[in-house]
Order: C-alpha cells, then sequence, then structure tokens
C-alpha cells in the first residue's frame, strides 16, 4: 500500500479565489491511500517546501501529490523538494489547479471547486502506480557554437571564450558586427557605433579560444544537451584567408561594380570586397552567384560576362583574352554565331539585351586594327599524338583546346584552303578573309600543325603514323536535293556549291531572276550573294512563315532592305525550262498544320494553288548531307547519315576514334561545331589519359537564381553600324562594327547577373597569390556541448512600400540609408543629401511603423527600436544642419527605455522636430518635392507637408531562412518566424531543446543595451552547464520492447528530436532503438506505435488508466 500524501497550494488568491481549498482538502482526506493532507497559502515558498518535506518524514510517505500552477512552473521545484526528503523525486504528481481550473473559471467557484476535487483524485489515482526512476549521468564536451555573429553573438562569444572554453562563432556574411556595424551614433548617449563595437569585434578576431568561422551556415545538428555534432558549410570566398593580407589590390582591378549591401544600395562595391573597413576578418571575398544567363545558353560556355565587364573599362586586350580561355574566334563568332546568349540576356526584361556578339567581334577587331602579337607557341608536354580530320569550327576548336593541353596535334584538311565551312560557306560580306586567317593563324602558331590538300581516308594508315587519337570533324558538305522535276536543269544550283565557288573566286554567271529555295542562313547567303553578282530580281521562297525561319533574323531584316524578296508558304514542285535552261519555277502554297520533330508547324500543301514564277537560275538551299565517300571505312551511321557515337563523348564505334561537328548533328551553326570540338577534346585528353570519359558529363552549369534590377536605367542597346545599301555592290562587310566609346557604353548596361564576371584579373595582381577560383564549399563537423542561436534580424525593405513613395521616388529612403549617409565613412561622406540630386534636405519627414504596427502594411506587432530611431535621427539631423526641420509622423510614441526615451524625445522635441500623431495617406511629388498627405489623429484634421525628403521607419523581421536554421536546431518558433523561449518570463534566454539558448533580436526586436544583455545571459547559462561534470538527463524516456517491434520505423519519422535510429539485431531483426539522451519524453511515438512496442515511462498503462477511472 502506497501512502500518498496531499497538498493543496492557494497561491495567494489565485488559486483560493476561484477554489474552496478547505473543500478540497476535505475530499482528499477520503481517497485511497491518502494519510495526509495539508494547504498552505504558498506551497512554493520556503516554508511551504520545509512542510512538504517535514511531512515525508513524519508521516513517512511514500508519493506526494501537489495542487498548485502548472508543472511548467514548478515541477523541477517540487522535484528536488521531495528528493530532500529522501524520496525519489518522481513519485510526484502535481495537479494542476491554477491554469487548468482557478483561471479558466474565475467566477464559477462551485464548479470549479468540484473541477479541482477531481483533478486531485485523478492525481492521487495516478501516483500509486508511479514507479522511481533513475537519472542517468551524460558528459559534456565543453565547447560551445555560437549562430549569428552581431553584437549579442559576439557578446555570448566573448564572454565564454574568457571562462576559458572554446566557441565557434558562425557568421553567415564575409563579416561579423550585424547592423550595428551599419549605425553610426547608438541611443541614448549617441556614442559612435563602431567604437563601440569595433573593439569587440577585434577581440573576436584575436581571441585564442573563438574559432571564427564568417561565411558560414549551420547545415545539420544532431545530438543532446552537451554532445551536439554540428555539420558547418564554410561559403567558398575564392579567396585564401590564411594568405591574403587585405591589400585590395584585386578589388582595384576589378572590372564589376554593383550596389553595395552594407551601404544599403547607396554606395557601390567590387564584386571582390571587403563589406567596410573594419570588418573582421578584414579579408576579400569574391561574390559568386552562379553562371550567368548568357554563358548558361552558350553552347559553349564562352564567359560573355567576363569580356564584356572588362570591354566596359576599356581593357580590351584583356577582354580578348577572356574569351580565348574558351575558345578562338572571337573575329568569326562576333560575326556569324546565332547569339543563343542575347535571347536570355536579363537585360532584355529592362530594355533590350546586351549586343553581345557585336562586342566579341569589336575585341577581335580592335586587336586587327592594333596589330596582333604572335602567339606564345604551347610547351608539348605530352608524348601521345592526335590526328584532326576536318579544318573547320569542330575541328579547329578541338586542336585548339588540345594544344593548349600539351599535346602535339595534326590538322589534315582536303581543301586546298583551311576553315571548312568558314572559308567556303559564309560569304565574305559577313566573314572576311582577313578576320578568318588571323584566328587560325593565331591557332597554328601555338603549335597545331595543318596540313592541306591531304584527306583522311584510311584510319589505320593515321594510327600506324604514330596518332594516338582521331578526331573526325569534316563537316557536312553536300547539299540535299529536293527531288523535284527539272532538278538536274543547267541553272539550277545547290547553295553550297554556289557559295563555294564564289568565296574561292570561281566565276558564276547568273541570269536577271534569281529563285532561292530555303530559309536557313544558307538560303539567306545565296540570295545576297546572287544579288552582288549582278542578279536584280531575286525570290526567296520559303515553305513556312516569318515567323518559323530559322535564319538570323538581323539577316533576313538586311536581306529584305537589299531589295530582296520572300514568297511564303510557297514551296517548289517542278523546274521549268526551255532548251535545257531554266525559265522558271512551279510552286504550290502551304498552310501549317500540325507541329513536325523539329517543332515547327509542318507545311500541307493547299490543292490546286499552283503558281509559277519566271526565273533565270534557282539555287536550292534546303539542307546539307555527309559525303560518306570522303570519309574512312568501317565506321557506323545513323538513318539521317550521319556520324553515329556516344551523346556524351563523341566516341564512334572505333576506340580512339571520336567526331563532331556537323558530320554528326547535321547542319548546325558555328557555335554548335565548336562545342563538339570542345566536347571531343575532353574526351580525347581523358582517353588518352585513362580516365572515365563520361564522368561528371555533361558538365550543369547552374544559373544564377536571381538578378536585381532595382534602380535599372533604361538605355537604349547601341544600334550595329551598317554599311550603306548604295555601297553594297562588292563583298566589303556590311555590319560595320562598333567604335570604343560605343563599345564601352554597351558594355556598361550588362547587369553582372553572376557578380563576379570570373575575367582573373584579380589573379593576375595577388602577389601572395591568394585567389583560388575553383574553391569549393566546404562542410566541417565539430562537437560542441551548447548552442546559442543569435541570428539577428532583417530590416525590411523600404521600396515594397509604394503606399508612402517607397521604390517610387528615390529621395523615400529607410532610417538605415539614413544612417549610412550620417555616417563618416558612409557612401556620403558623413553628409545627408538626397538621393536624386546630391542636395542637403531642409525639411524631412519620419513616417513611423511603416511594416509594423500600421495595419495596411504592417505585420501586427511593435518593432521597440523605431521610435528612438526616428528622435535620434531627427536631432543628428539637427546637428548637421541647424537648418533642417524634422517631422514625425506616429501612430504611437513608444521606447523600450523608459525615462531615458521621454527624456530623448523631449530633446528631440525642444530642438524643434514637431511629433504629429497620425497617418500618412499618401506620398506624391510636385514641384521637385515630395508632398505628404494624411491625417492628423489629434486635430481631426488632413495635412499636407511639403518635403524635401522622407524617412521610413521600417520594422524588423527575421532573418531569411531562419525557419530552415530552427527546424535543423529543433527548436519552436511562432509564426512570425521568431524564436520562442522556454518561458517569457523564467526561462527567457531558453529553449524547449536543452543545451540551445537564444539573445538577440532572433528572439523579437530589442535595441543595443538588450541584445548585449541577452547575450551576456545566454552565455552565463553555457557557462552554468559547463561547470558540471555531467549532465543529469531526464529519466522519463520512450523504452522499446524489441519482441513486439516490427521494425516498421513510423516511429523515427514522427520523432521531432530525432531520437530514434534503426539497430540491426544479432538475429537480422530490424528494431527501433531509443537514444534516450535525446528522447524528451513527448510520447508521439508511443502514439505511432501500431504493435504497442514503445512504451513511456512515468505514463504506464496502469498510471493512464488508473487517472481515467478515477474520475
Amino acid at each position: 500500500m502506497a501512502r500518498i500524501g496531499v497538498f493543496l497550494c492557494h497561491c495567494g488568491s489565485n488559486i483560493a479565489g476561484a477554489v474552496n481549498i478547505p473543500e478540497v482538502a476535505e475530499a482528499a482526506r477520503k481517497l485511497p491511500q491518502v494519510v495526509y493532507v495539508e494547504d498552505n497559502k504558498f506551497t512554493c515558498s520556503d516554508p511551504g517546501q520545509a512542510a512538504i518535506q517535514q511531512a515525508i518524514t513524519e508521516h513517512q510517505l511514500s508519493r506526494v501529490v501537489i495542487g498548485a500552477c502548472s508543472p511548467r512552473m514548478h515541477e523541477a521545484t517540487f522535484r528536488r523538494t521531495v528528493a530532500g526528503a529522501g524520496l525519489n523525486p518522481y513519485l510526484l504528481e502535481i495537479a494542476n489547479l491554477r491554469e487548468h481550473c482557478s483561471w479558466v473559471h474565475p467566477d464559477q467557484v462551485e464548479e470549479a471547486t468540484a473541477k479541482a476535487i477531481d483533478l486531485v483524485r485523478r492525481a492521487v489515482a495516478r501516483v500509486a502506480w508511479q514507479e522511481p526512476l533513475t537519472p542517468k549521468h551524460v558528459d559534456i564536451t565543453r565547447r560551445a557554437l555560437v549562430i549569428g555573429g552581431g553584437i549579442a553573438g559576439i557578446q555570448a562569444s566573448l564572454d565564454i571564450a574568457d571562462a576559458g572554453y572554446e566557441v565557434i562563432l558562425v557568421e553567415r556574411e564575409p563579416s561579423i558586427g550585424g547592423h550595428m556595424a551599419q549605425l553610426d551614433k547608438t541611443f541614448p548617449t549617441l556614442d559612435c557605433s563602431a567604437c563601440i563595437l569595433t573593439p569587440k569585434m577585434t577581440m573576436v578576431g584575436q581571441h585564442a579560444n573563438i574559432k571564427l568561422m564568417s561565411y558560414s551556415e549551420v547545415e545539420d545538428v544532431s545530438g543532446y544537451i552537451g554532445n551536439f555534432r554540428v555539420k558547418i558549410k564554410n561559403k567558398s570566398r575564392y579567396i585564401d584567408l590564411s594568405k591574403c593580407t587585405g591589400c585590395s589590390e584585386c578589388a582595384k582591378v576589378c572590372p564589376v561594380e554593383l550596389n553595395s549591401e552594407f551601404d544599403e544600395n547607396l554606395g557601390k562595391r567590387k564584386a571582390t570586397y571587403i563589406p567596410f573597413p573594419q570588418a573582421i576578418p578584414n579579408k576579400y571575398t569574391i561574390d559568386k552567384r552562379g553562371y550567368p544567363p548568357c554563358r548558361v545558353a552558350c553552347p559553349a560556355g564562352v564567359n560573355a560576362q567576363g569580356y564584356v565587364a572588362l570591354t566596359s573599362q576599356g581593357k580590351f586586350k584583356e577582354a580578348l583574352e577572356v574569351l580565348r580561355r574558351t575558345m578562338p574566334f572571337a573575329g568569326v563568332c562576333g560575326r556569324v554565331c546565332t547569339h543563343p546568349c542575347e535571347q536570355d540576356c536579363e537585360r532584355g526584361k529592362v530594355d533590350q539585351p546586351i549586343a553581345i556578339r557585336t562586342l566579341k567581334r569589336f575585341m577581335a577587331d580592335y586587336e586587327l586594327k592594333k596589330g596582333r602579337e604572335k602567339a606564345t607557341p604551347v610547351e608539348i608536354t605530352r608524348d601521345e599524338k592526335v590526328a584532326i580530320a576536318g579544318s573547320g569550327p569542330a575541328g579547329l576548336a578541338c586542336a585548339y583546346d588540345l594544344v593548349r593541353q600539351g599535346y602535339p596535334v595534326t590538322v589534315f584538311e582536303s581543301a586546298p584552303e583551311v576553315g571548312g565551312l568558314l572559308r567556303y560557306g559564309i560569304p565574305e560580306y559577313r566573314l572576311s578573309k582577313e578576320v578568318l586567317n588571323n584566328e587560325i593563324s593565331y591557332i597554328q602558331e601555338l603549335g597545331v600543325e595543318i596540313k592541306t590538300n591531304t584527306p583522311v581516308k584510311n584510319l589505320t594508315e593515321i594510327f600506324d603514323e604514330g596518332y594516338n587519337a582521331i578526331f573526325l570533324g569534316t563537316g557536312a558538305g553536300v547539299s540535299q536535293k529536293m527531288g523535284i522535276p527539272g532538278e538536274n536543269i543547267t541553272g539550277v544550283l545547290h547553295s553550297l556549291d554556289f557559295l563555294r565557288q564564289v568565296n574561292f573566286g570561281v566565276k558564276v554567271s547568273l541570269g536577271n531572276k534569281v529563285a532561292v529555295i530555303g530559309g536557313g542562313n544558307a538560303a539567306v547567303d545565296s540570295a545576297r550573294v546572287a544579288q552582288r553578282l549582278g542578279a536584280n530580281e531575286i525570290t526567296v521562297v520559303y515553305r513556312r512563315s516569318r515567323a518559323e525561319m530559322p535564319a538570323i533574323p538581323s539577316e533576313i531584316e538586311e536581306m529584305e532592305r537589299e531589295g530582296i524578296k520572300i514568297q511564303f508558304l510557297a514551296a517548289p514542285v517542278k523546274v521549268l525550262s526551255k532548251d535545257n535552261k531554266v525559265v522558271g519555277i512551279q510552286c504550290i502554297r502551304m498552310e501549317l498544320g500540325a507541329p513536325d520533330a523539329s517543332g515547327r508547324r509542318r507545311p500541307v500543301p493547299i490543292k490546286g494553288s499552283e503558281f509559277t514564277i519566271d526565273v533565270d537560275n534557282v539555287i536550292i538551299a534546303v539542307g546539307q548531307g555527309v559525303d560518306k565517300a570522303t570519309l574512312p571505312e568501317k565506321l557506323d551511321y545513323t538513318n539521317w547519315g550521319t556520324l553515329s557515337v556516344d551523346p556524351v563523348t563523341l566516341q564512334t564505334n572505333i576506340d580512339g576514334v571520336f567526331a563532331g561537328g556537323d558530320v554528326v548533328s547535321g547542319p548546325a551553326d558555328v557555335i554548335a561545331a565548336i562545342t563538339a570540338g570542345k566536347e571531343a577534346a575532353i574526351s580525347i585528353d581523358r582517353y588518352l589519359r585513362g580516365h572515365d570519359l563520361t564522368e561528371g558529363r555533361p558538365e550543369i552549369r547552374e544559373k544564377v537564381k536571381d538578378v536585381p534590377k532595382e534602380g535599372v536605367v533604361e538605355k537604349e542597346r547601341a544600334n550595329m553600324p551598317m554599311l550603306g545599301l548604295g555601297k553594297r555592290k562588292g563583298f566589303d562587310e556590311v555590319e560595320l562594327g562598333f567604335d570604343e566609346k560605343t563599345a564601352v557604353e554597351e558594355a556598361k548596361r550588362c547587369l553582372n547577373c553572376a557578380v563576379c564576371s570570373e575575367c582573373l584579373e584579380c589573379e593576375k595582381v595577388c602577389e601572395p597569390e591568394a585567389i583560388d577560383h575553383e574553391m569549393q564549399d566546404e562542410i566541417l563537423e565539430e562537437d560542441v556541448g551548447a548552442i546559442v542561436v543569435a541570428t539577428g534580424a532583417d530590416v525590411l525593405d523600404h521600396t515594397q512600400f509604394s503606399i508612402y513613395g517607397g521604390g517610387v521616388y528615390p529621395d523615400v529612403v529607410s532610417t538605415l540609408q539614413v544612417e549610412r549617409m550620417m555616417n563618416a565613412a558612409g557612401p556620403t561622406g558623413g553628409e545627408v543629401v538626397r538621393p536624386s540630386d546630391g542636395a542637403h534636405p531642409k525639411k524631412v519627414v519620419f513616417v513611423s511603423c511603416v511594416g509594423s504596427r500600421d495595419e495596411r502594411t504592417g505585420s501586427g506587432y511593435c518593432n521597440k527600436v523605431c521610435c528612438m530611431v526616428m528622435a535620434k535621427q531627427a536631432i543628428m539631423l539637427k546637428e548637421h544642419a541647424p537648418d533642417t526641420h524634422s517631422y514625425i509622423v506616429y501612430v504611437d510614441a513608444r521606447g523600450p527605455g523608459g525615462k531615458i526615451f521621454e527624456e530623448f524625445m523631449t530633446r528631440a522635441e525642444k530642438e524643434g522636430t514637431t511629433y504629429m500623431r497620425g497617418q500618412i495617406d499618401s506620398v506624391s511629388q510636385q514641384d521637385g518635392r515630395l508632398l505628404i498627405s494624411g491625417q492628423d489623429f489629434l486635430t481631426k484634421e488632413t495635412f499636407n507637408i511639403p518635403a524635401d525628403m522622407v524617412v521610413l521607419a521600417t520594422g524588423l523581421m527575421p532573418t531569411e531562412d531562419a525557419a530552415r536554421l530552427f527546424q535543423t536546431l529543433h527548436i519552436s518558433y511562432d509564426a512570425k518566424n521568431y524564436l520562442l523561449q522556454a518561458h517569457p518570463k523564467l526561462r527567457p534566454v531558453e529553449t524547449a531543446m536543452d543545451g540551445i539558448f537564444i539573445a538577440g533580436c532572433a528572439v523579437a526586436p530589442t535595441d543595443v543595451p538588450e541584445s548585449v544583455t541577452q547575450g551576456g545571459a545566454a552565455a552565463e547559462y553555457v557557462l552554468k552547464l559547463f561547470s558540471q561534470e555531467s549532465i543529469e538527463a531526464e529519466p522519463m524516456t520512450s523504452i522499446v520492447d524489441i519482441t513486439r517491434c516490427t521494425g516498421c520505423l513510423l516511429c523515427q519519422q514522427v520523432c521531432p528530436f530525432q531520437a530514434i535510429e534503426a539497430e540491426t539485431l544479432r538475429d537480422g531483426r530490424i528494431v527501433a532503438s531509443i537514444n534516450e539522451s535525446v528522447c524528451k519524453g513527448c510520447g508521439i511515438c508511443v502514439a505511432a506505435c501500431r504493435p504497442g512496442a514503445i512504451k513511456l515511462r512515468g505514463f504506464s498503462d496502469q498510471q493512464i488508466l488508473a487517472e481515467v477511472m478515477a474520475l
């Protein structure tokens, strides 16, 4: 038989005011196994606890029931009380008579008393079945993790480190300091913020016990109090901190300039940057955000942003170097590339895409104009020889990449001149021989040997000559025929044959009227060449509409400007002749049906719509094919007649033989052929080194996710200067290219989407060789015993509040922007000026509660700091310029400083600040100034204030991705993503997760003094933990009956504390295993366990059933 004692607390009048305690006591005396009952005014007091201990001793109590307030409040207190009397602390049950009874029934004494009796009866029934439990003891890892390097995190780190314990301080930004580092002065003493903060930052950087991990984020947390394991992602700075001296040479040469986040977009910084002069660590970071869209869109991965950025700085030679890291064809691709990069250019979402192709051409033209220095031959470091068949763009691109890797490379070309399609397939008015010859010479100067008039017929002979690998890039040089009657009549030409003859200087005679069949670039080129050869009436016949025409749109436009007509939705069915000479072509009209394999709508003939065009010549440009007769034997082909290769490695069916370009893909554009040559070079290099040909391929280029466009002013794209129509009689280039000034201005339109352009100019000037553009993120694992979360808060973006003119008018700014302007080290050198014109504002209106208590824009809570910030800035504005008049339009004036704040607000008023309790209805612009209209709540009148500047006191919000971090830590947060305290009064810096403490704005908006206080308090709790020899683990945890466990592991899925793991027994069965050091006794796993294999200590079936039966 148990001997149960019942102790009832009046809690002053909190319980006794609604519950008849004597009546409850009398009822308790009649309960089975109850041998002693006592009531007390304040049971939690020293006399109350002493009375319990005395009763346990005198009456030999074996169980105790206390009717008082919530167990959350005093369960630990009363456990210590009964333990002090020699009773096991878990033979205690608390009946919650306050929160569950008196507070919810304050005016129903009779009913509340009856309920209280039931609660006590239930507790008595339950405690009779309680069993003694013994806590376990766990060792402590005496290292702390502090997350967040603002003032709260800094204070916590220093306090713990000064006590002799190691601290890992993780900050996601490149420097510690948080928002306090952005402030000019701090309330209420108006001390210099940097003067207060910088010494503490320096101490953190120099402290022997602090391991500072800036530019890092916590990825995962496992374990339990005293024994956490943390995974930390150290983000790539692309600069080795151990080598960087902070000399700033890299920033000086960086061509990319963007708005400075630290200066709230009022100033500029480089892609290589230190956030602010006093940053800790005072080391540079390279800001990379992924690949720019232009680079992702380019099949060859050409770094367009890199050469555009350098061009914007007038570094034309360096810009060309950037392009040549990828390919040698700046002049070629600057003229004939289909420029998919421009289609994806983010600038096109503002106005028009950057003229990327033309800027590429400019670099090549500039070099030709100034005179190119002869290229330095690449040192041959490899013994394996590579043979390349074909000197078109694919073959030359492959040779270019391989020779730069140290391979001896020989190109075999069957034609008398080098260049393939580039030379014989593209007319000179688009691609001059001078440009092509210059870029081929550059490749040869690097060490590539080229043999002309040397076709490759036998692969075995090539291998026998000592070549270890072969690349076939022989192109698709045979014009496809249409298969219509009369196609073989004299006067019918095929585009490739026609263009080849013209480019090689063969005289081609044409009649006055010419029809060109097709809609691709070859058709457009043929039509424009025909005109230059003397034809006067030229018609391009295309079977689809203009929208489906595959030729470059600008080339089509120029063709039409030259007077060449296009007959859309028509197809030839027969060539008409007389005396074996062409006299016309019969066509049929088409209509578009369903899309075909190319995605374009299939043309369908319209019956009975035939018509005739009188012509003297027909040029057929409907496609190209592979000439198998020119290729070696034993190669496999596709159904399309092209070479069959592995789609990733480009290896043919013959070992060591690779192929790419038009011979594989069929007719494609130049950049596609270059890409194939580059991919083949990768495969050949891996093949010769004996490496896996497929690993990591195809390359995945992660495109930058978001490109800010706020503040970008529309600016028209530079137009390409063109040769006048009257001068287009010969083959002079039609597109004339940019001059230097135009190129620079056009390049400056670039948005620098990826931020760092990877131009590598920084590497050239870094003497310590600290820069590593190949650096990767690193995951580090650390063991710690306690964690302090001080992740701070972000300031709401004022530009989202258009109702107040935010983001609409440049002279509507935020309080944080004013702080940066006031700072002597800020973007304006300490001068508060209007962003629109740089003038000093004479009349300033502050608007309170923006994004917080204002019901139209707010989050519903007071941000605590805004009122004092406005008062501070109003005073400081007066100090900066005595003739400044400030208005503060507020909803309510609040502040955390009590008397100090009141004195501060009074000071602001005495110095001329006008306080107006009211609401802003609109902000507009009138006569170059801002007009603020609203309602005065005190006078009930409307007001209109003309002002030079409006300052929005925007509220605070939890940091980005705060919820993800809190979920990782398994700590609770509210609907606004602020952290929840274990108890707002009694445990304000603790969480429900033992060993994890919180401080600063991660909990709620706080000012600097409060953040420092909370940081120090959190540190004290860590030190309290570390002062113990071991941790007493809560014994009320779940246990698994392995004989009943089926291994479904549903319990593992539902456990919020990750306390359950799978365990394999010796007989091979998988069962659930509970880490009792991590388990919090929440009981979710018990409810989820279908076979009933999990039990919770202190919550047995008998205990719960006894409670139910007692009611």
